[in-house]
């Protein structure tokens, strides 16, 4: 749902960046699961504070409590627990669902498989990595509506207007 990005003066309060279309949606949840940069594993953490500031959350979690703890935080994902996540929409997805599914093109052709979604401003983007023994480097494509034409997450496949050589 979003991620640590520096710290917010020095009593440990954290500047965040979330990836959620309301940025401010995080702040409803008192437990958040933060998972260190590079590590495999998710610890839960209590929010004792949190509020929008300058178009960012700030938050201050429970056992973060220098600017120094919060620098070795930078880059850690925040997330919540899917069973706290309000119900989809009808055509909603979750970012969380997309990463592992297989992405090809109209042609039927394997581009890889999504290995995360990150907000570049303007829109998503999916990051796809290509298969084992693949040579090519990591493509990134635009989750929007021009380049996307389906979304099976049953069938774990992304049909997207792509070229294999882009």
């Amino acid at each position: 749902m979003a991620q640590v990005l520096a710290p917010y003066g020095v009593q440990g309060w954290i500047r965040i960046r979330s990836f959620s279309g309301a940025p401010d949606a995080l702040l409803a949840y008192g437990h958040w699961w933060l998972r260190p940069k590079g590590a495999d594993g998710w610890r839960e953490v209590v929010r004792l504070g949190g509020r929008m500031h300058s178009g960012s959350v700030v938050a201050l979690l429970e056992g973060v409590a220098t600017r120094e703890a919060v620098l070795a935080l930078r880059g850690a994902e925040i997330g919540v627990p899917r069973a706290a996540m309000p119900p989809l929409e009808r055509d909603e997805i979750y970012w969380a669902d997309l990463v592992g599914l297989d992405v090809v093109n109209r042609e039927g052709v394997a581009l890889g498989q999504v290995v995360a979604v990150q907000e570049y401003g303007a829109h998503p983007v999916m990051r796809v990595a290509p298969g084992l023994g693949d040579a090519r480097s990591e493509r990134l494509i635009p989750f929007v509506a021009a380049h996307v034409d389906e979304v099976d997450v049953p069938a774990r496949r992304i049909v997207v207007d792509w070229q294999a050589d882009d």
